[in-house]
């Protein structure tokens, strides 16, 4: 039997390869597609959202956002404001970012220093679990531990039982970032430093950090950003919700009964007249704008280390 010509058998292949990457090419196409809905989906309730926050809180932003700024807790929704939330919020923020460097050299260790043994990975799961835990898990745990158990240390219900709390529920995010910043460290660095003679201590601390730095510091920010909005823990452990008098200084809150501006928003939601519902949206335009500021902060310090690096 004669073969077909040689050119003959060259198109018949070059056809059937056009077809697959044609195929090929209309399903990335199509999943190009859905990309871009998901994320026009996600602008656009994210958006809806944010637009219903300014269009309640419009009221009292062009009237009395100042006042509302610096004002006590009230009763009265024309004096009301929520000065001790954000002075409680602050501080909880404070206290959650000291412990980062907790969060930080463990994920170095578990990702450096320890081996591959089943207890490392035993702590590594149980990091991945913690993460998913719910907040108010963590809220029984600060009642248990924080306020009752250490009363004596932390002094009950107060801003320190509360951060201390928001910063253990923050934690295993931390050293999850922490620890895929680290990993996404190109090995020819820690190569190219040990054949310069450098020891351990010297690759970590001069080129893996220094090369991870912009990705610790987005799962950072990522954590700040959750313990800002986190109320189901403090409610547990005690913060109040509304209050007319004390708690006008950072010592005093630091000593005593706190509040944050999650706190403040459930309270003005829940409230039945309708004249709060302007407070709720302005409270939570204030922490939107309080994580957002948090947000920038990190973008400008992340730009300036990875412009010293080359990046």
């Amino acid at each position: 039997m004669a073969m077909p010509p040689r050119s003959t058998r060259t198109t018949v292949v070059d056809l059937d390869a056009l077809r697959t990457r044609r195929g090929a090419d209309l399903r990335g196409q199509l999943f190009y597609g859905l990309l871009l809905v998901s994320v026009v989906l996600a602008f656009a309730m994210v958006g809806s959202v944010f637009w219903d926050v300014v269009d309640k809180s419009s009221d009292i932003a062009t009237t009395r956002f100042w006042d509302f700024l610096t004002s006590p807790s009230s009763s009265d929704p024309g004096k009301a404001g929520v000065v001790q939330g954000i002075r409680g919020s602050i501080l909880i923020a404070v206290i959650v970012i000291m412990t980062f460097p907790i969060g930080i050299a463990a994920a170095i260790y578990l990702e450096e220093y320890a081996e591959d043994t089943w207890a490392s990975r035993l702590i590594q799961v149980t990091v991945r679990n913690l993460a998913g835990v719910p907040s108010i898990v963590y809220g029984l745990l600060g009642l248990a531990v924080f306020v009752q158990l250490l009363r004596g240390i932390t002094g009950g219900s107060t801003v320190i039982s509360g951060g201390i709390t928001i910063a253990i529920l923050v934690l295993p995010v931390v050293v999850i970032t922490a620890g895929e910043a680290v990993r996404a460290v190109p090995g020819s660095l820690r190569e190219g430093a040990y054949g310069l003679g450098a020891t351990k201590w010297e690759v970590v601390r001069t080129q893996v950090v220094p090369a991870a730095l912009p990705g610790i510091l987005t799962g950072t920010v990522l954590a700040v950003g959750r313990a800002l909005g986190e109320a189901a823990p403090l409610l547990v452990i005690g913060a109040v919700a509304f209050y007319t008098t004390g708690n006008n200084d950072f010592l005093e809150q630091m000593q005593g009964a706190f509040t944050a501006l999650p706190m403040n928003i459930a309270n003005f939601a829940k409230e039945p007249a309708e004249s709060w519902r302007g407070h709720a949206a302005t409270a939570s335009l204030v922490l939107l704008v309080l994580v957002f500021v948090v947000n920038l902060a990190a973008i400008v310090v992340r730009a300036r280390i990875s412009k010293k690096l080359g990046r």
